[in-house]
């Protein structure tokens, strides 16, 4: 108000609830910006992930299918053997998805996700040895070097002489 004029008292009423700190409005902007906050939160942590932490779960996939796919190559059983197959062909399809994020988040894991898309085109046979190598760089440490040397002393040895 213009000249620090009283406030007519309906406008008062009306007023009340916006100027006071403890509104009823309050506790509900308070839930609302929490949530958002939680919000942010997990959407940025998943900006975080790794390309070599996805490689390595992918490759977990590979690596089941590569076990079912050799058991399937023992089996004398051609209903077991085809048994076998088909589910290393799922699980080998079920590392796509998160070898596309892998390469997605890390260029370097392209050649995996190129190799594991194949799969529905070429014979897993084809494919193991291309596979187990490139899931041999997801296991290791990255850019292939050894990880940094323990600072912590190797137990000292035990002495049985009494």
């Amino acid at each position: 108000m213009p000249g620090r004029q009283p406030v007519p008292a309906r406008l008062r009423a009306q007023l009340a609830g916006v100027t006071t700190a403890h509104g009823p409005g309050r506790v509900r902007r308070q839930i609302a910006g929490v949530a958002v906050v939680i919000g942010l939160g997990a959407a940025l942590s998943a900006c975080g992930t790794s390309g070599t932490g996805l490689a390595q779960q992918a490759c977990s996939h590979v690596n089941a299918s590569i076990a079912l796919f050799a058991r399937s190559e023992h089996q004398s059983d051609p209903t077991t053997a085809a048994a076998l197959k088909q589910r290393a062909y799922l699980e080998l399809r079920a590392a796509l998805p998160i070898a596309a994020q892998a390469a997605f988040h890390d260029g370097q894991w392209q050649a995996l996700m190129t190799t594991v898309s194949e799969s529905s085109r070429v014979p897993e046979s084809s494919l193991v040895s291309a596979l187990r190598a490139q899931c041999r760089d997801a296991g290791s440490s990255p850019f292939g070097q050894p990880g940094p040397p323990s600072s912590i002393p190797p137990p000292a040895p035990v002495s049985t002489s009494p």
